[in-house]
């Protein structure tokens, strides 16, 4: 392992000059290297960055899904789910995050790594239960942070914040059942509580 991390714009030119046209484009902003890949390169690019020479990045650390639709307040006219993952080399000392966007809105889909860094098969479920992200290829592809039974993905940015039924285990029935929720909405009004001579004012 080298003492320090290989400059970003040498990592930036290494990925440029390993994945060549599997990337769309490869950034450098506040320090950290991105590399985006077309969703069709996807595997074939992850793949290259893990056994190429001057990547090596054994390790997936993080994988997650993004939902662009409320991005700079609404002005986002790109693809609206993207995948992004955080990939660690510790035989060269350099870290890198690849992003690919789905291509479909209305049925976001990209290929699975869970075949190249094992670390993926969770991150990729939770991307799937939490943005209905699918992973083709991933052998046990379901729920895994909320309910078998629940409906909608919870980090859309349309998802809605209060919902409409509650879960609950019923000691009777000896199970869990759903009922409709039960909060009733109501007005907060703030006090304002001060000590005599506060702030030096009579």
């Amino acid at each position: 392992m080298t003492d320090y991390a290989i400059a970003p714009d040498t990592l930036k030119d290494t990925v440029a000059a390993a994945l060549g046209d599997q990337a769309l484009h490869v950034t450098v902003a506040l320090g950290e290297v991105t590399v985006t890949v077309a969703p069709d390169r996807y595997p074939a690019a992850m793949k290259t960055l893990r056994d190429a020479a001057g990547c090596r990045f054994e390790q997936l650390l993080d994988l997650c899904g993004v939902d662009y639709s409320a991005y700079g307040d609404g002005r986002w006219e790109g693809a609206r789910f993207a995948v992004v993952s955080h990939l660690l080399s510790v035989s060269l000392n350099q870290r890198l995050r690849v992003r690919v966007f789905c291509a479909d809105d209305e049925f976001p889909a990209v290929s699975s790594v869970a075949d190249l860094w094992n670390s993926a098969s969770w991150f990729e479920r939770e991307a799937f239960d939490l943005y209905g992200i699918m992973f083709e290829g991933h052998t046990d592809l379901r729920r895994i942070l909320t309910d078998y039974g629940f409906i909608g993905h919870p980090f859309r940015k349309d998802f809605p914040l209060s919902g409409h039924v509650e879960m609950r285990y019923d000691p009777e029935r000896q199970r869990v059942i759903y009922e409709p929720v039960s909060i009733e909405p109501r007005e907060i009004t703030p006090r304002v509580i001060r000590e005599d001579n506060y702030g030096g004012l009579h």
